[in-house]
């Protein structure tokens, strides 16, 4: 009987690992891949369509482009898996039997129990949620005037919170709309946890664009027309932004493998198998042990890396083979701000430990074109240059 392999989730992670799989199974056993969405979303620059909604035509590529006609696609919500009778629910009611899991869904925004801050913020997770943010940003806008400006208020200072703070300031900009925004961070530097030097460079780039940066006390508490920091700050806000923190998908909990359970992520060998042999886990929704070392980092150039061993790695589990160890190489980070970006220990430019301007700006729409040249092909790269 043909093996089941069922794939969930179509971020970098699902995608990669979908045409690992296609390449390394070579008809050996039918391939099923599940997602909420039918496209693959290059999340790392779906802020763009904050300022430019027409962006999300460049960001989010059809399901079909990517996967070959052998491999059937669920557009559908994952409910739940059960490990041991080797089901997947969908949220319609049906189930879905596999011989090997592939576990992909990645992460949904973690709100800590603030009060408030769940039911009044827009989270940056989805095409949709960037859609949202530009949609009532807007509206905010028209509704302010010069002397009386719309309040923005942005909670946590991590990749996706500068990212953006600045795609809003650049909105502000282009459209000289009455705007003030605020960027919140309850560490002491934005960035947390990254080199002073970029540290530096960004905050530099936020203030040279008026965003007001506020570090070194945590959102306690919201409302629906305030923003509580500390122990004295009030932020009064039109719209709010949330990107502070990430758990795991409510679809694996109930999984009979080892998890974190503060946050329900897989924890997953160096070969992306489980504490269940016929259960792999990749990208955000799980933590690849690194011997030594932090597990991988919940990022697209993690995923990005480990979707290719991935799926090799479950050919070989079928064939009775040994599993490749995967080890994370951190080839510098990227981050825009609005029009402009900063990037920090690039490997390709190993003589400069951070810099600026037009070779950032060209280094990030380098990153977003030879990732989507790899999943789909050069046109459909070239095409996305200008709007990346």
């Amino acid at each position: 009987m043909t093996e089941q392999v069922v794939v969930l989730g179509s971020g970098y992670a699902g995608a990669g690992a979908v045409q690992s799989l296609e390449s390394s199974i070579a008809g050996d056993a039918e391939i099923t891949w599940v997602s909420d969405v039918d496209y693959h979303l290059i999340l790392h620059e779906t802020h763009r369509c904050i300022s430019n909604p027409s962006v999300q035509e460049k960001v989010a590529i059809p399901i079909d482009e990517i996967k070959s006609p052998s491999t059937e696609f669920i557009q559908a919500t994952v409910e739940g898996v059960d490990t041991d009778e080797r089901t997947v629910d969908l949220e319609d009611g049906d189930t879905l039997d596999y011989d090997y899991l592939l576990v992909g869904l990645g992460t949904r925004t973690a709100f800590f129990g603030i009060e408030g801050l769940e039911e009044y913020a827009h989270t940056l997770k989805s095409l949709d949620d960037a859609l949202g943010i530009h949609e009532d940003v807007v509206d905010a806008a028209d509704e302010a005037t010069q002397t009386d400006p719309a309040q923005i208020v942005i909670g946590g200072a991590g990749l996706s919170g500068i990212q953006t703070a600045g795609e809003i300031a650049r909105l502000r900009d282009e459209r000289s709309a009455p705007l003030e925004i605020h960027l919140v961070e309850g560490l002491d530097q934005i960035f947390p946890g990254n080199d002073d030097s970029i540290q530096s460079a960004l905050r530099d780039l936020l203030e040279e664009r008026n965003v007001n940066i506020l570090t070194g006390d945590f959102i306690g508490e919201v409302d629906e027309d305030t923003v509580y920091i500390g122990e004295e700050t009030e932020l009064d806000y039109d719209v709010l932004v949330w990107t502070g923190g990430i758990t795991g998908r409510n679809a694996v909990r109930e999984a009979n493998v080892d998890k974190d359970e503060r946050n329900y992520r897989l924890e997953a060998g160096q070969t992306f198998q489980t504490t269940n042999d016929r259960v792999f886990a990749i990208g955000d929704a799980a933590l690849i042990d690194q011997p030594g070392e932090d597990p991988a980092p919940p990022t697209a150039q993690a995923a990005w890396q480990a979707a290719e061993v991935a799926g090799e790695n479950i050919a070989r589990e079928m064939r009775g083979q040994p599993l490749k160890n995967w080890k994370y190489k951190n080839k510098g980070t990227v981050v825009s701000v609005g029009e402009d970006a900063v990037a920090h220990d690039v490997f390709i430019v190993p003589f400069v430990d951070t810099f600026g301007g037009f070779p950032a700006r060209t280094l990030k729409k380098m990153i977003a074109a030879n990732w989507i040249n790899d999943i789909t092909g050069v046109g459909r790269a070239a095409n996305a240059w200008a709007d990346m």
